[in-house]
């Protein structure tokens, strides 16, 4: 699992992120977790590599890789518990 433990903070026009988060609910899907999937698709879009922060220092598991390009888009993400 990734750890979740750095900021990302950004200004928006309200009404764009009033209308994403409808979005987001309608989805059942959280906000961060659909920006966290943009991040993922911008990344190898652009062939850009990273080892996710929770697979450092496993053993008997190897890290996941980066979503291979054109992976489901966050419209398509298989909703995830909020919990």
């Amino acid at each position: 699992m990734e750890l979740k433990t750095a900021r990302l903070t950004l200004l928006i026009d309200p009404a764009k992120k009033e209308a994403f988060e409808r979005l987001c609910a309608r989805r059942d899907l959280t906000p961060s977790q659909v920006v966290r999937q943009l991040i993922r698709d911008y990344l190898n879009l652009h062939g850009e590599s990273y080892v996710p922060s929770g697979a450092a220092g496993r053993t008997g598991r190897a890290a996941r890789p980066a979503m291979a390009s054109g992976a489901a888009s966050p419209a398509a993400a298989k909703p995830r518990s909020r919990r």
